[in-house]
């Protein structure tokens, strides 16, 4: 058995699945539950446009919420994995403009509440943040890689 077909065996598959899209879900229940926090923190990014701002505060979080769901339930697998590493790579992107631009955010990934820290906790923090989403890339890439080859493997029969 090759690497390429251990990677892709059904039970990896399905945990990966389950623990990606739990992530997703608890990413985004505090956030459902305070939309005004968020878009704060959305805010504080200075990446997106005011006027965006708001209306990304409210897509967001269901967007994570049903696709972590999706993933958790085995429906539309490919579809959410796929845009759960879209968001990833924003995610990564928009962190790191802060990095480089010296602006010392809290994410709002978890908690939304995670004020008061200094802006060296805040810079590390951040620094973590890319390497946890870096590993839940990996988590992504995974999901389609396994996906793609059942799926190529059903339309070969």
């Amino acid at each position: 058995m090759t690497l390429a077909d251990r990677v892709a065996l059904p039970w990896l598959t399905v945990r990966v699945q389950i623990a990606l899209g739990v992530f997703f879900v608890a990413a985004a229940l505090p956030k459902v539950v305070d939309p005004p926090g968020f878009a704060h923190m959305i805010y504080n990014y200075r990446i997106v446009p005011g006027a965006f701002v708001n209306l990304m505060g409210l897509v967001m979080p269901w967007l994570e919420l049903l696709t972590g769901l999706a993933l958790i339930l085995g429906i539309w697998t490919r579809t959410s994995a796929a845009l759960i590493g879209t968001m990833l790579l924003v995610f990564i992107a928009a962190i790191s403009v802060n990095l480089v631009r010296g602006n010392a955010i809290d994410c709002g990934c978890f908690d939304l509440t995670a004020a008061g820290k200094s802006v060296a906790e805040r810079f590390t923090d951040m620094r973590w943040v890319v390497v946890r989403d870096v590993g839940m890339l990996v988590m992504v890439a995974q999901i389609l890689w396994a996906t793609g080859r059942r799926e190529a493997s059903a339309e070969a029969r």
